[in-house]
């Protein structure tokens, strides 16, 4: 059975590696469930299906791999990643810790374009939301966080914090059994712009530790402090 979707069009054919536009269909196509935990991903069929080398494809799941959406297994080839509940739960717990952390230090001396910087990301999600695109609008809600934290100085815990972002933001979509208000979504992000801009360090930790926690209900005992 074939779950990924129609090659890239014209937009994702043009950007430079074809290994791209590979990883762009098949991590929207996980993120939305289209291609469900567990399928099989092989190289040959996915060569033949985006038209391109299998070390094109290769190099497309090396990157999900990177991303936590896959899991490639030796012989056993490469398959799209669980996304439990479990595993929720803690790389929620692991974001808050990481992200308040990371405010804390970066507002100690940020960058004279992080606010500027997140107001264009903010208008961003929001155009997105206006167009009901809600992977664009994600992915405009990873480079929103990533760049407050790009201000803490701490590079190699970047990666992690992307990992959490995007098991996140699957976990969020494919619990949802009814659609979501993509605006409220976006708009949520406004109070932490404005805790930033003011300087107060308590308030944009606070209003940041109360955005993670009431992302998704998981149950009072994820954030017994957070801010109601």
């Amino acid at each position: 059975m074939t779950y990924f979707s129609a090659p890239p069009n014209a937009r994702s054919a043009a950007r430079p590696a074809k290994s791209a536009a590979a990883f762009n269909v098949l991590k929207r196509d996980i993120m939305l469930g289209v291609l469900p935990a567990g399928a099989a991903l092989t190289e040959l069929d996915l060569a033949a299906h985006f038209s391109c080398s299998q070390g094109t494809v290769r190099e497309a799941l090396l990157q999900l791999q990177e991303e936590g959406l896959v899991r490639r297994q030796g012989h056993r080839g490469t398959q799209v990643s669980e996304c439990t509940e479990a595993e929720a739960v803690e790389m929620f717990r692991v974001r808050q810790q990481v992200e308040c952390n990371g405010i804390v230090r970066a507002l100690q001396a940020p960058s004279r374009t992080l606010v500027p910087d997140l107001k264009a990301l903010f208008a961003e999600m929001l155009d997105a939301a206006k167009a009901g695109d809600e992977l664009e609008l994600a992915a405009f809600d990873r480079d929103f966080h990533r760049r407050i934290f790009q201000d803490a100085r701490l590079p190699a815990l970047d990666p992690i914090l992307h990992r959490c972002l995007v098991h996140n933001h699957r976990f969020k979509i494919s619990r949802s059994i009814t659609p979501r208000d993509l605006m409220a979504t976006a708009q949520r992000h406004g109070s932490i712009i404005e805790a930033v801009e003011s300087g107060d360090v308590a308030k944009a930790s606070a209003a940041l530790r109360h955005h993670i926690a009431t992302i998704v209900d998981l149950g009072p005992d994820v954030f017994p402090d957070a801010t109601q």
